[in-house]
């Protein structure tokens, strides 16, 4: 076996955990596939032959990759909020086994992927590496260009903000999940009142070019409009997390045809936003969740 045959075994061997380190850090499987692969052409121009540990030496590369992105991302949102969330992604359901991304999502959590975006990027690595994956605190120092001490500080403030806002997340997402399901139900049922409900009366609807060219409208403004709208439909639609909020995801047939953000303040539906075209999906992370309300 040549020495490039044996580097790409042992990458092969640590992907599985790589991929679940990147996942954790960035909460984007495609950030995470591009961390992983970022990993890989490091690993392809470094000397390696000093390295005893390789599989701790990928999992610094790619923990110094994630806090890079981080940055890059913390930086993009001071400079436009409009784009907080343009770096996430969606998991395909034609490319993705459900199994897998079930698993992610269950030992991850729902609501801790959205308290440790909060973080800043070296609390969240610290937090991360530490408490999830146990590297010791002084592998983690020079990934954060910190003293031990300094990253043991990094992950015992960032275990505190994630205990105190996990659960408020879990309860914004409860709460999020029982509209949009009431949502969903009366659409499918036609009930026109309970929408009127669960609407809030100034709400604003907006479709993307592709999904106005599947029959709908572009844009929409009031609750008996957007009503009238939805009355008896989205019979394929089901609730799944969008970018760590509650919203509905229409699938049929396996093929992601388009996702509803819906914005919810105050238990109504504020803002229907429809997106469809393809190149956009690609940039929103969606977990399907079971749907309590199919038929």
């Amino acid at each position: 076996m040549d020495e490039h045959q044996r580097i790409g075994d042992l990458f092969e061997n640590s992907r599985t955990r790589l991929q679940a380190v990147a996942f954790r850090m960035l909460g984007s499987r495609s950030e995470a596939d591009d961390a992983v692969q970022e990993a890989w052409l490091r690993l392809n121009r470094a000397d390696t032959s000093a390295v005893e540990n390789m599989g701790g030496w990928l999992t610094t590369v790619v923990a110094r990759v994630c806090l890079d992105m981080l940055r890059a991302r913390t930086s993009r949102r001071e400079d436009s909020l409009d784009a907080q969330f343009s770096g996430a992604i969606m998991s395909d359901a034609t490319e993705t086994d459900p199994e897998h991304e079930a698993l992610l999502a269950d030992s991850v959590g729902l609501a801790l992927l959205v308290v440790l975006d909060t973080l800043a990027p070296a609390e969240r690595l610290a937090f991360v590496l530490h408490d999830v994956f146990a590297v010791p605190f002084d592998e983690i120092a020079p990934i954060v260009e910190r003293s031990p001490e300094a990253a043991r500080k990094l992950a015992s403030r960032a275990r505190q903000r994630v205990r105190g806002a996990s659960a408020v997340a879990k309860a914004d997402l409860g709460q999020q999940r029982t509209v949009v399901e009431a949502f969903l139900q009366a659409a499918r049922e036609g009930n026109f009142a309970a929408l009127l409900e669960v609407l809030d009366p100034d709400v604003v609807f907006r479709a993307d070019q592709a999904a106005v060219a599947l029959g709908g409208p572009g844009r929409l403004r009031g609750a008996t409009a957007v009503a009238k709208q939805f009355s008896g439909s989205a019979q394929a639609a089901r609730p799944a997390l969008i970018n760590g909020a509650i919203g509905a995801m229409v699938a049929p047939n396996g093929h992601v045809l388009l996702v509803l953000n819906l914005t919810i303040t105050n238990g109504t539906i504020v803002a229907i936003d429809v997106v469809a075209e393809p190149a956009r999906l690609r940039h929103f992370n969606v977990v399907v969740l079971d749907d309590p309300v199919s038929p």
